[in-house]
């Protein structure tokens, strides 16, 4: 989901690069300064006919009005998402803002949504995720990574900017950059002969969990759970594949993780397999999140969150309360600390007494 500032400027290109000319997929979130890359057709694989993938594409979650071939003409920005990563969420502003402010002139924003995880395959959760996100421009299911492949893309959020001509002028990967990508918008809009400049540029700032990232302060990348991408994880005896045990560390470093209880991990994510259990991490950021799910039941799982082993109070995110308590309803990322004061190493502890919760991948703002 996101990389630290500096290390991932150094190393996104390089790996992509390898990656994409091997023939993989490569699917990251990326965080803050949007890297802007050389012109798509520069990408060994690219398509060179985007609307002709958007035209043959399905299922459309929320329809173009006209279908897509009335995308012809039009200023479209692909945006490829999905719903649990926390970099696509703090890129919904802009993408409604451009989408309102635009669409008079002929721009048309299409969200790609590509999901990271099993459960973001569900049309139904992704449909209510984007109700929840207040998401009204149109939608694609990107299930099996057809679309993605197609454009080559690289991580979420992607954009890509296609001009009237049905040309990508330019793309970016991950969040940032927004003033001058909506500068491009413009450009197009213009060239097609839509002149945007009565209007001013969008005024966009994110609230609750689409707000910025504290990128100055920022020290903790993301920490998946899953064995797959597992890093520091220091209960006693390590990790073990598909095997239900975890015992406390006696102490934690920063960006390190342990689990307490029995836990059974898995590819994706950990499950709590006995009557309580617990999750930690040190962390240095403003925010923390963590994508959890509940048992295939459907029974909501209560929680309850602990900063240095009291309660957040006002530091608390917005899917707890003061006391550190909250409820996994569905499979999403919930917001668990949002800190009001200065920003030192922490520890958060995710305490659980009923089987069954899953615990996926921490992210941080």
């Amino acid at each position: 989901m996101e990389m630290t500032s500096m290390a991932r400027k150094r190393s996104f290109g390089f790996i992509a690069a390898a990656l994409v000319a091997a023939g993989a997929t490569v699917a990251i979130c990326c965080g803050e300064a949007g890297n802007s890359l050389p012109a798509q057709a520069g990408v060994s694989g690219a398509t060179s006919r985007p609307l002709d993938v958007l035209s043959t594409a399905k299922p459309w979650l929320t329809a173009i009005p006209g279908g897509p071939k009335a995308l012809r003409g039009k200023v479209v920005v692909v945006n490829f998402w999905t719903y649990s990563c926390i970099n696509s969420l703090r890129a919904m502003p802009y993408l409604r803002a451009w989408s309102e402010r635009y669409a008079n002139k002929g721009l048309v924003v299409v969200g790609v949504h590509t999901p990271e995880f099993q459960f973001e395959h569900d049309p139904a959760r992704v449909r209510l995720a984007t109700r929840q996100l207040d998401v009204r421009y149109p939608n694609l299911q990107d299930n099996h990574y057809a679309v993605w492949q197609r454009f080559a893309n690289q991580g979420w959020p992607g954009f890509y900017f296609i001009d009237a001509n049905g040309q990508v002028r330019d793309y970016r990967i991950g969040e940032g950059d927004y003033a001058s990508a909506e500068q491009l918008i413009r450009k197009l809009l213009a060239e097609a002969g839509h002149d945007p400049s009565s209007l001013p540029l969008a005024s966009v700032k994110g609230i609750g969990i689409e707000a910025e990232a504290d990128w100055a302060d920022l020290k903790s990348p993301e920490a998946y759970v899953g064995y797959e991408k597992a890093k520091n994880f220091r209960s006693p005896g390590g990790l073990r594949k598909d095997v239900s045990a975890g015992n406390a560390a006696a102490s934690l470093p920063l960006n390190n993780w342990d689990l307490a209880g029995k836990w059974t991990v898995g590819r994706e994510f950990a499950t709590l397999d006995g009557s309580a259990g617990a999750i930690r991490y040190r962390f240095h950021a403003r925010d923390v999140h963590l994508v959890l799910g509940g048992p295939p039941d459907g029974r909501p799982v209560r929680y309850r969150v602990k900063i240095d082993g009291a309660a957040p109070g006002r530091d608390h995110g917005a899917d707890i309360d003061a006391e550190g308590w909250g409820e996994v309803k569905e499979d999403r990322l919930y917001q668990l600390v949002r800190q009001r004061s200065v920003t030192n190493d922490r520890t958060i502890t995710v305490e659980v007494s009923r089987p069954g919760l899953r615990a996926y991948v921490f992210t941080f703002g």
